[in-house]
């Protein structure tokens, strides 16, 4: 007869089926887990039980959980180099991620006073606004609102229309190339617009960068400022 002390926890049993699952990548970085309910249903045991069985893989740092979303495998954070010639496309397939941008919205406005000064021209003078979705194999890494000055740049809107990368649409307007000429790093929390576009909580940690990319006379083509989701990306600053 076994002695019933010498029984496996049954959320211990939890966390290591939850454990082998991931190994068989049953679930890749950045899924989401089957929720408390369903994991329940499958093991036959309370809810409670599968929190204690989750909360062994949020310590192991195999899982993250989020107020109100649920729990997520945990995503080795990418690379994301911070330099003079900074291309994100180039960055992260570099880092041996498939890179991708989604077009949130692109349209013409006038430049606020701290915009005009970035880009140095006259407050209110026409810019325009790219607003898209950063992701790194189909995970969503960063939001970013790019301003180019349109005087400057006749013709970037419909460029922008007819291709979404920054590079190419630059090239089309007749700026072969573009430096990175000021970087400024910021830690800030998460808004409700951007939790819900990166999938983290409202007030979670960000990083948001502010930048300036000038074309080969100095004058500044494009201020851009991206948040960046805090535990998915690494900044590394490279030599300039």
């Amino acid at each position: 007869m076994c002695d019933s002390s010498d029984k496996t926890p049954i959320w211990k049993a939890i966390a290591n089926a939850l454990r082998s699952d991931l190994a068989e990548g049953r679930y890749a970085p950045g899924d989401k887990l089957p929720t408390e309910a369903a994991l329940a249903d499958r093991f036959g045991v309370n809810r409670h039980t599968v929190r204690h069985g989750i909360s062994v893989l949020v310590e192991e740092g195999l899982v993250r959980t989020r107020r109100g979303a649920g729990a997520f495998v945990a995503a080795t954070p990418t690379d994301y180099p911070i330099g003079n010639r900074v291309r994100f496309h180039e960055n992260l397939i570099a880092a041996g991620r498939r890179p991708e941008k989604r077009m949130l919205a692109l349209g013409e406005r006038a430049a606020t006073i701290g915009e005009a000064q970035a880009l140095q021209i006259e407050a209110g003078n026409p810019v325009c606004a790219y607003h898209g979705l950063s992701l790194a194999d189909g995970q969503p890494i960063a939001v970013f609102e790019s301003l180019f000055p349109i005087l400057r740049l006749p013709g970037i809107t419909a460029a922008l229309t007819e291709t979404s990368g920054v590079t190419r649409a630059l090239s089309i307007v007749g700026i072969d190339d573009y430096t990175r000429a000021s970087t400024r790093l910021t830690a800030v929390r998460a808004t409700a617009t951007h939790a819900l576009l990166l999938n983290v909580g409202e007030g979670d940690p960000l990083l948001r960068s502010s930048s300036v990319n000038t074309c080969a006379i100095g004058k500044p083509v494009e201020y851009g400022r991206t948040w960046f989701a805090g535990d998915r990306v690494t900044l590394t600053l490279e030599d300039q």
